[in-house]
């Protein structure tokens, strides 16, 4: 396997964003094409956002299951390829920007055709993939069946949450849901089968990926959805009150992004609780995550030595206030518990002397964002100084692209005042030896040629895209998450400039074994 101490590269892009027929990007066939780019690139890396089943704002990081995976990532082709759907099934999505996703759409478009492949693997008790389903689900019924019940109770319940259920049922009374497993069964065995389909399709873009040397990296939220079936299914383990709604939410205090801070909202964990079961829950949802990547990126590392709690109700995130996460003690549990995983710290925004040293006992790597170089002239915050035991990034999905970023006349893509953005642009045509034509390439150049064992670059980077490429503006909720990459626009000379980057530091591919 790779190893994130080694010197190499990659590429940030969610499979949501690859190009395809049905207006959304899968884990089919484009997704073995960005592949094999990867791999003509010299790439050791493919780094994507979360891929759990999207939440408030198609957000990834408001899923409503930690473990579960994302339908709409799905792919119709193959499913036609396994007989349980028709060509005419998988007739191209219509009308629709190739630039975007249009989620609505999309959801419109495909929740009938994967109930239709469910229906027709249903009618044939002899398909080849009958057996192979029964194995999947009483292997992963630990978190499966709970996620499929749930899914079932929010159709009947024309999706709502599920603090708003009738009382038995958000208290989860045996008889209440020993009723619903009965009254639910297909709805809920629907559900585990696609399940079933992700974690197959998945693995065999997996091992594709392995085929060709590249590594997957995940990335897992700190927090989930109170609309979860985690949530549902383990409400001891957060803040609730009697009702299952919160008492105190997640955020952050004013920064980079917003003068009010971000206003999250999602329960906090009773790490107390978690902490007398050896944080069992945590270790499950490592290893599932372990089963689809390579390395992970753990989202708001600051959260597990203290965390920013706002009490629910709040308007904004200027109301809370720093609580103890668990620090150590969670760390050295959990690893002591998992087969080796290879972590990356997200270490951005408040990073104080004890954050570091939490990261730095377990010799994770942090990050280093190129766009955070500039602000302040101070040689240690350069790229020429990075330390090797990092990931640096050009920018990432919270991040305008660098175009964006470089031209952002002020007030759009941060809390920025036009004269910081005029010193930062100074600075940075100083430091980079360049007048600007081709920012991102030389962004690129930079972070390459930078101490740190491992450089990702966002796809939007790679062509010089503007900020309405950008993915996410962190303290919205409408807009996000849609940017779509357009087909043909990773050409060649893309592929070949960036593999001459690649190899001329020292960043080529190396072959492993399992």
């Amino acid at each position: 396997m790779p190893t994130l101490e080694q010197r190499s590269s990659g590429v940030l892009l969610h499979p949501s964003s690859l190009p395809g027929p049905h207006g959304i990007g899968d884990i089919g066939h484009e997704a073995f094409a960005f592949a094999d780019f990867l791999a003509a690139c010299g790439q050791t890396w493919w780094q994507m956002l979360p891929v759990g089943p999207c939440g408030q704002g198609h957000s990834p990081y408001f899923s409503s299951s930690a473990f579960a995976g994302n339908p709409l990532l799905l792919s119709l082709e193959k499913l036609c390829q396994q007989g349980l759907l028709e060509p005419a099934d998988i007739k191209p999505l219509r009308g629709l920007s190739k630039d975007r996703v249009h989620y609505s759409a999309v959801e419109n478009f495909k929740a009938p055709r994967l109930r239709k492949a469910f229906e027709a693997f249903e009618s044939n008790p002899e398909h080849a993939l009958q057996k192979d389903f029964s194995a999947f689900c009483a292997e992963r019924r630990v978190w499966l069946d709970d996620h499929a019940l749930f899914g079932a109770l929010k159709q009947t319940h024309q999706g709502k949450a599920w603090m708003d259920w009738e009382p038995a049922l958000r208290a989860r009374q045996s008889e209440a849901l020993a009723a619903a497993r009965q009254s639910l069964a297909s709805s809920i065995r629907y559900h585990q089968f696609l399940q079933f389909l992700f974690h197959r399709q998945w693995g065999e873009l997996r091992e594709y990926c392995r085929s060709l040397g590249l590594g997957l990296i995940g990335d897992i939220p700190i927090f989930v959805a109170g609309d979860s079936a985690d949530v549902w299914a383990h409400p001891e383990l957060f803040w609730l009150d009697a009702d299952g709604r919160p008492t105190v939410v997640s955020g952050v205090p004013p920064d980079y992004f917003s003068q009010k801070g971000q206003l999250w909202g999602n329960p906090l964990y009773r790490w107390d609780v978690m902490r007398q079961d050896g944080y069992s829950w945590w270790a499950a949802r490592l290893r599932a995550t372990r089963e689809r990547f390579d390395a992970v990126r753990l989202d708001h590392f600051i959260g597990f030595h203290n965390y920013w709690e706002i009490p629910a109700g709040a308007q904004d995130a200027v109301a809370g206030r720093w609580v103890p996460g668990p620090g150590e003690d969670f760390f050295r549990v959990i690893l002591g518990a998992l087969e080796k995983i290879e972590i990356i710290a997200e270490d951005l925004g408040m990073l104080t002397p004890e954050v570091a040293a939490l990261r730095d006992k377990f010799a994770f790597p942090g990050m280093r964002i190129l766009q955070f170089c500039f602000g302040e002239w101070d040689e240690r915050h350069q790229p020429h100084k990075f330390p090797r035991r990092c990931v640096a990034y050009t920018g990432t999905h919270d991040n305008d692209t660098t175009a964006g970023w470089f031209h952002d006349p002020g007030g759009r893509s941060s809390t920025r005042t036009p004269e910081q953005i005029r010193v930062e642009r100074e600075n940075a045509l100083r430091y980079l030896g360049t007048n600007g034509m081709e920012i991102h390439w030389d962004m690129i150049h930079s972070a390459l040629k930078s101490p740190a064992h491992t450089v990702i670059i966002l796809a939007q980077d790679l062509l010089g895209l503007d900020g309405k490429a950008r993915m996410n503006l962190p303290g919205t909720v409408e807009g996000n998450w849609q940017w779509r990459l357009r087909p043909g626009t990773l050409t060649a000379e893309v592929a070949g400039r960036l593999a001459l980057m690649t190899g001329a530091y020292g960043r080529g591919p190396r072959r492993w074994t399992l």
